[in-house]
């Protein structure tokens, strides 16, 4: 499924949290809704992100806007990273079906084919949705970058409430740099922390101790 563009409806749902209260989209109609989907719960980026949105709720209340953070990740998972780091607000189990898909991050075209170090697979690319009161797209922020993000988010939802609308400030590409050949004894590779699957580091054979031969 492609992601849903500015102006047209979201499609419905029913989800449960990491308390097992259900939530459907339904439950919010006339009401502002940030929907924010994210890869995997306890990683650094998603921790970041959750407790960015957790310090700033208050101010989301403020202009009447729900927030609803959703991944794959089972109950057991979002409780724990719920009671971690102290967040108040839902985060949604996404069910999967047969094949094992997310049908809501389908749904919503955040379930991407991926790649690491070569490895392609499927996965949750970052992605936030501001719903207005009519459950129509009003804003959508692609491939988030967690710094900065909410303040952008929270800055979009004032301006839906005036009537007026933020474009997203367009990602800034940095050229990639060559990378140097892989000294003796460092590591090559390490895990990505939002990786899924995860990747093992990759380590270099270390020399061999100076007056000692091989």
């Amino acid at each position: 499924m492609a992601l849903i563009n500015i102006g047209k409806p979201v499609p419905s749902f029913a989800l449960s949290d990491q308390r097992g209260a259900q939530h459907a989209l339904s439950d919010y109609a006339g009401r502002i809704v940030v929907l924010y989907f994210y890869p995997k719960d306890d990683t650094s980026d998603c921790t970041a992100q959750a407790c960015q949105f957790r310090d700033a709720e208050p101010d989301f209340g403020k202009v009447r806007a729900t927030v609803l953070g959703i991944s794959p990740d089972d109950a057991k998972s979002h409780a724990k990273f719920s009671a971690a780091h102290g967040l108040a607000f839902p985060l949604l189990v996404d069910e999967r079906d047969a094949k094992g898909t997310p049908k809501t991050c389908k749904a919503f075209g955040v379930w991407q084919e991926k790649s690491m170090y070569g490895k392609k697979y499927m996965g949750v690319v970052r992605t936030t949705y501001l719903i207005g009161p009519d459950g129509r797209v009003a804003q959508r922020w692609d491939k988030v970058k967690v710094n900065g993000h909410v303040p952008e988010v929270l800055a979009a939802v004032k301006a839906l409430h005036s009537g007026a609308v933020i474009e997203p400030k367009p990602t800034k590409r940095v050229p990639a740099k060559k990378s140097a050949k892989a000294k003796v004894g460092t590591t090559r590779r390490t895990r990505s922390h939002d990786s899924d699957p995860p990747f093992s580091p990759v380590r270099a054979r270390s020399a061999p101790a100076r007056g000692v031969k091989k």
